[in-house]
């Protein structure tokens, strides 16, 4: 299941899990905050809002709040020394989407934990269902000089034919 939510006069398609950038928004790292646009919800029955899905919110968790680029905005008049630069950094919030919610459901206060990923075990020898492994070719050995090749006759000098 996904939707397209409003947030910051932005859209964006989302599904549980996903993790998007938007405008900053109010809310401390690791609480949960709810979009309440929700403009469409995409699955097996999709429902268009007009303008919005009642009853429809998504929650996210605030992972984080960053700042994007720096946008610099040079101008410059020519031959009248003037010259202006001004830098600007874009403040945005990391939300991971925790869940979608139908029919007036309300989010939880917290985030719900999320598992922990563990390394896959490595394996020795061969694997199942692969092709056989090639036997590393073999390396070349430094001991040995390499022949030199002979080197290239250069063609005689330009004159004239006889």
């Amino acid at each position: 299941m996904f939707a397209v939510i409003k947030a910051g006069g932005k859209q964006y398609r989302v599904a549980a899990e996903d993790v998007i950038r938007i405008d900053r928004v109010a809310g401390e790292p690791g609480e949960v905050i709810e979009f309440g646009e929700v403009l469409l919800l995409g699955g097996d029955t999709p429902q268009i809002g007009a303008p919005t899905v009642s009853g429809a919110s998504v929650a996210g968790e605030v992972l984080q709040h960053t700042r994007g680029d720096k946008v610099i905005a040079f101008k410059k008049r020519r031959r009248k020394n003037s010259r202006r630069k001004r830098g600007y950094r874009h403040e945005f919030s990391v939300i991971r989407i925790t869940e979608i919610l139908t029919g007036g459901a309300k989010a939880s206060k917290t985030a719900p934990a999320r598992p922990k990923r563990e390394p896959k075990p490595k394996v020795e020898g061969q694997i199942e269902g692969k092709a056989e492994a090639k036997p590393a070719k073999a390396a070349k050995s430094k001991d040995k000089p390499r022949a030199k090749k002979p080197a290239a006759k250069k063609p005689a000098t330009k004159g004239k034919k006889k």
